[in-house]
């Protein structure tokens, strides 16, 4: 997620990395000139999860929380209501046009975000099919994993964690082969990493990484097709692009060989309600879109920053101009007399009371990396947020992203630009002689969930 406050709070971070005061900062997507906010709630919630929010700016479709890549037809956690309401996603749309694809991510590559660009699933979670219950195995539905290597095969681009759920249950991981943690979990012994391989057309060149220093040392003008996985749920993909070209690959600058003309979809995650986590991401993230930005023209690539929902986070209580973005305010509370930091979330596992009262964080290390911020109410896991995001846009026809939208018209605006997907007429209109021509380009998309 990332809201509106995310957004200003790390432009601060981003200044006081560089020391200066931070708010006079300015993020690459601040410098997009066009803005606009999109509505994210979901078909059955006013607070949305990440799996219907990425149908809706992934497929054009808003759909019940906890499912992805289908239409609100179908209930989350019933298979049988799946067959006949899947519905495609822009990366697929580019696919058929002939264009090259990507999906770069610091989340497991089978996360509701990514998945809802090539997968259908009543259930977010059923990565493998060791996490689906019976019933959904025995009525033909198939794991995120799975359908990862088989809906589009030649997705040329893939980066992300979650390698687990390519292996055969309890297999031992290439990395760390003794801790049973990151052992395979698929029931059907199947190798989806080899099957990756074998679905690869002939004399195409395809490979594998696992380990930054193996995709460094790629030569990535004779790769055809990259799929790089990690063990780890969040993993610094897109650190590797900002520093080592990744993410002009993934957006079909390098191996695809249709260079300046795919879809990539990059994506960020946030640590809420771990604060310098949280904020330090949003800014690597930051790095990798001014990297896209100056691998692109204005002039050919539609490049569009948004987010898939907000969450609980605030800053405020009256802080002086150039005060530490982790930082306490400069006043107490009125009524337990004690600091709190800026920064705060309206729910979640930050809310502590010690001796009765609550946690004094003058005595602890707020600004440790794994500190969690205090929050209002108690729970295990901090929530979504339910308000509007921010969309940035930037490049040919991004003047369609502007004032308030539903999230589903995302995906309709970016094809609608490229001439991609079903709504074409007006690409047929400007082939005509004398016309002037819209050709199609690069569309690229910078999510942080």
């Amino acid at each position: 997620g990332m809201g509106v406050s995310t957004v200003t709070a790390a432009r601060i971070l981003k200044g006081q990395l560089q020391h200066r005061k931070g708010e006079e900062s300015l993020l690459e997507m601040d410098k997009f000139p066009y803005v606009a906010l999109a509505k994210t709630y979901n078909t059955n919630a006013q607070v949305p999860d990440s799996a219907g929010t990425a149908t809706a700016y992934l497929c054009g479709v808003k759909a019940n929380e906890g499912t992805v890549g289908v239409s609100a037809g179908v209930t989350r956690d019933r298979c049988n209501t799946t067959k006949g309401q899947e519905v495609t996603s822009i990366l697929r749309w580019a696919k058929d046009a002939g264009k090259a694809v990507g999906i770069v991510t610091t989340t497991r590559v089978t996360h509701a975000t990514p998945s809802a660009a090539y997968a259908h699933s009543a259930n977010r979670d059923w990565y493998s099919d060791g996490e689906m219950p019976p019933d959904a195995l025995e009525g033909g539905c198939r794991d995120i994993a799975r359908q990862l290597v088989e809906n589009i095969p030649d997705i040329e681009v893939i980066l992300g964690g979650g390698r687990k759920y390519m292996f055969p249950k309890n297999a031992s991981d290439v990395e760390y082969p003794h801790e049973d943690k990151h052992r395979g979990t698929r029931l059907d012994r199947r190798d989806l990493v080899q099957a990756w391989y074998e679905a690869k057309p002939p004399g195409k060149v395809a490979k594998y990484v696992w380990h930054r220093r193996d995709l460094l040392a790629l030569n990535l003008s004779r790769v055809d097709f990259l799929l790089g996985e990690s063990w780890h749920p969040r993993v610094p993909w897109l650190q590797l692009g900002a520093e080592g070209g990744t993410t002009g690959l993934a957006c079909g600058a390098g191996a695809a060989g249709v260079a300046s003309q795919g879809c990539c979809c990059l994506q960020g995650m946030l640590v809420p309600p771990k604060m310098l986590q949280a904020l330090h991401e949003a800014v690597e993230l930051d790095r990798a879109i001014g990297l896209a930005t100056r691998l692109t023209s204005v002039h050919d690539t539609l490049s569009v920053v948004t987010a898939d929902h907000s969450h609980v986070f605030t800053f405020g209580g009256y802080t002086p101009r150039g005060n530490p973005i982790f930082g306490l305010a400069p006043m107490q509370s009125d009524v337990d007399r004690k600091p709190f930091t800026s920064i705060l979330y309206g729910n979640g596992p930050g809310y502590k009371i010690v001796a009765g009262e609550r946690e004094n964080v003058s005595a602890v290390d707020f600004a440790h990396a794994d500190y969690q911020a205090q929050s209002a109410v108690p729970l295990r896991q901090e929530t979504h947020g339910g308000e509007d995001v921010a969309v940035f846009a930037r490049g040919p026809m991004a003047h369609l992203l502007h004032g308030v939208h539903e999230q589903n018209y995302i995906p309709h605006a970016m094809a609608y630009a490229a001439c991609i997907g079903s709504n074409r007429a007006h690409c047929n209109a400007a082939s005509r002689p004398g016309a002037s021509v819209l050709l199609p380009f690069l569309a690229l998309l910078f999510l942080l969930c």
